[in-house]
């Protein structure tokens, strides 16, 4: 039986797998699967792309910094946040307070693979995705970089496998998990 203490919160680039991994991580701790971007754009009723169009990315930033705390708070959980949200010197601090930090680390060409197709990413809506995607990787590597834990993606791996490779990274934190 293993027991969850505190919330993991999945960090890194769009495309890394926070959301999938996730969600698998969740169902192997049996806990619940929070995605912070899902919780903003409830309460704002509106998409991340709305908001962003009509309210400013401070605004959303904002908004996703209370979000985190909130969800900290309650009972241990799986939490994906958005692409940026570790980026913020508060959030990486409530999530180290409260929470363990694991970063999906995965190669940029892996990461554009995965969202190349995608039209619900608005920092890619640009003349060349492709580069901003890399610009973007490279300037968010020293934030993520601060995570408590780092999981290496690959194409090679399933969403389980990389779930698992999640778990096994958490085990070595029995501040995080408890096995009994």
């Amino acid at each position: 039986m293993i027991r969850l203490k505190k919330t993991v919160v999945m960090v890194g680039m769009m495309g890394a797998g926070k959301t999938a991994v996730g969600t698998a991580v969740a169902r192997l701790l049996n806990v619940p699967f929070l995605d912070s971007d899902e919780e903003i754009v409830r309460a704002a009723d509106r998409s991340i792309a709305e908001i962003f169009a009509r309210d400013g990315e401070a605004f959303f930033r904002d908004r996703e910094y209370e979000v985190i705390g909130r969800l900290l708070r309650g009972a241990p959980c799986v939490l994906s946040t958005g692409g940026g949200a570790f980026l913020s010197d508060r959030n990486r601090a409530q999530i180290g307070e409260a929470g363990v930090s694991v970063w999906l680390r995965a190669e940029l060409d892996l990461l554009w693979h995965r969202v190349r197709h995608k039209t619900t990413r608005p920092l890619l809506r640009t003349a060349d995705p492709r580069r901003t995607l890399g610009e973007l990787h490279e300037a968010r590597l020293p934030a993520y970089a601060q995570a408590d834990l780092a999981v290496d993606a690959s194409a090679d791996y399933s969403i389980e496998q990389m779930a698992e490779r999640v778990v096994e990274a958490l085990k070595t934190r029995p501040d995080v998990l408890e096995e009994g």
